[in-house]
């Protein structure tokens, strides 16, 4: 034994340790002791911490996690090891063998879903979901596999538990007090990986949520892909679906609220911890409602025409029937600029709730630019913080639930125009908003 050589080769007899029994092995908070001694045992190592050697000059406590090598000199007895079983008495339910089943959940089978959507019809997309299965539980042989749509509420997901013979009190309870944190505002890096993982809807306004009833009960959709082998380790790759759909083709320009819930801007290091949400751009999107007769579960979405590539983003859960609006790249050549200014005068103080405010008319400008041979369909979404005076075009105007505590209301002002090649155009609008100083 030992690392390095720094510590001497030991020669003597393996101690058996006792593990505590009774009122000495528990106490009251389903801790075990961490006393130095068991009244009266002069074996101070709990089980599994030391290896106790028995030696001519006395006693050697080894640490385990130091031990590096180990022979013996015992000839041909046997090992006893204990290993963890469960037993199951079935003996008062049925004379002679009986199956028995056991359903567990567990950790290390899952799948990733994406989608593969083909625009090259200009009428009819045809969407397919594929999946990817990773099996990193252990190997299964013809085993019925089935993909689960929704969001299952596994809330005690990482709590082994009392009947597994590899847990006891202790950890018991310290996971059950655990916090699982779920969509912490501060990982800004992988918000888009855990909309996948939580299979969040798009949170858009104005969309039409209408959908084909199918189901009943909880919202989860089981998806069989038939009976499959995989060993530890093994990924596999299935199309599980196609189906085709109409659709429309749209040039979304999507301006965000620069603004904070107290009027003031939004600073630049504010922005960059989050650009995805304070992104101004046009993209190129298509419009369609899910053909599947399943809901589409939260994925990545890659778009093809005519065999080739022509963008990415990332496909939120959507009912089906329902309609959904899928990005697939920027629209470069629909030239956008927004621009906004501070009215000149007409300043006023407002106290709300013992704060001082200044309340202020803001106007601001949407120039977009058609550089196609084609007409675009073109959605413009504004969001503002205040209350709106006027707006060109009649915009649609919906509150945000985001505002509704705030001194300021939140709003999203929906344009939808069609844009003649080679079209300019402006919508000038008015609000306005208190700013606290």
């Amino acid at each position: 034994m030992g690392r390095e050589g720094r510590i001497p080769t030991i020669n003597g007899k393996v101690v058996k340790v006792e593990r505590a029994k009774g009122e000495e092995a528990w106490n009251r908070t389903y801790q075990q002791p961490r006393y130095p001694y068991y009244y009266g045992n002069r074996n101070p190592a709990q089980p599994g911490q030391f290896l106790v050697i028995e030696t001519n000059t006395g006693q050697a406590y080894i640490d385990t996690s130091m031990i590096a090598y180990l022979s013996t000199t015992d000839k041909g007895k046997t090992v006893k090891r204990r290993m963890p079983v469960l037993l199951f008495d079935v003996e008062a339910l049925a004379p002679g063998p009986m199956k028995v089943s056991v359903m567990y959940l567990s950790k290390g089978m899952s799948w990733a879903p994406s989608y593969k959507v083909d625009t090259t019809d200009k009428k009819e997309l045809t969407i397919e979901q594929k999946t990817v299965i990773k099996n990193e539980l252990e190997d299964v042989e013809q085993a019925e596999l089935q993909l689960i749509t929704g969001y299952p509420s596994v809330k005690f997901g990482h709590v082994a538990s009392p009947l597994s013979p590899r847990t006891n009190w202790a950890s018991f309870f310290s996971q059950l007090n655990q916090r699982i944190q779920r969509g912490h505002a501060s990982v800004r890096n992988v918000m888009s990986q855990q909309a996948v993982a939580y299979n969040r809807p798009a949170a858009a306004a104005g969309l039409d949520l209408s959908a084909t009833p199918s189901g009943e009960g909880v919202d989860l959709h089981y998806q069989t892909v038939g009976k499959r082998t995989l060993l530890e380790g093994d990924s596999l790759s299935l199309s599980v679906a196609s189906a085709s759909a109409e659709y429309k083709r749209i040039v979304e320009w999507a301006v965000p609220d620069t603004r904070k819930a107290s009027g003031q801007y939004i600073q630049e290091y504010e922005r960059n911890q989050n650009p995805q949400k304070y992104e101004d751009v046009a993209r190129d999107a298509v419009q369609f409602r899910n053909p599947f007769k399943f809901p589409m579960t939260t994925g990545a979405a890659m778009f093809v025409s005519e065999g080739r590539f022509t963008g990415q983003s990332l496909s939120y859960f959507v009912n089906s029937g329902e309609k959904t609006t899928l990005h697939i790249t920027r629209a470069l050549s629909i030239r956008t600029r927004h621009v906004e200014q501070e009215e000149k005068g007409g300043r006023e103080t407002v106290y709300i709730g013992g704060k001082r405010f200044r309340k202020t008319k803001v106007q601001g400008e949407l120039t977009t630019s058609n550089h196609r041979k084609e007409i675009v369909p073109l959605v413009i979404r504004r969001r503002f913080s205040g209350d709106l005076i006027s707006a060109d075009n009649s915009p649609r105007n919906t509150l945000m639930e985001e505002g509704v505590y705030s001194v300021n209301r939140r709003h999203e002002l929906l344009w939808t125009l069609d844009l003649q090649p080679g079209e300019s155009k402006t919508l000038k609008y008015r609000y306005s908003v208190l700013v606290h100083f």
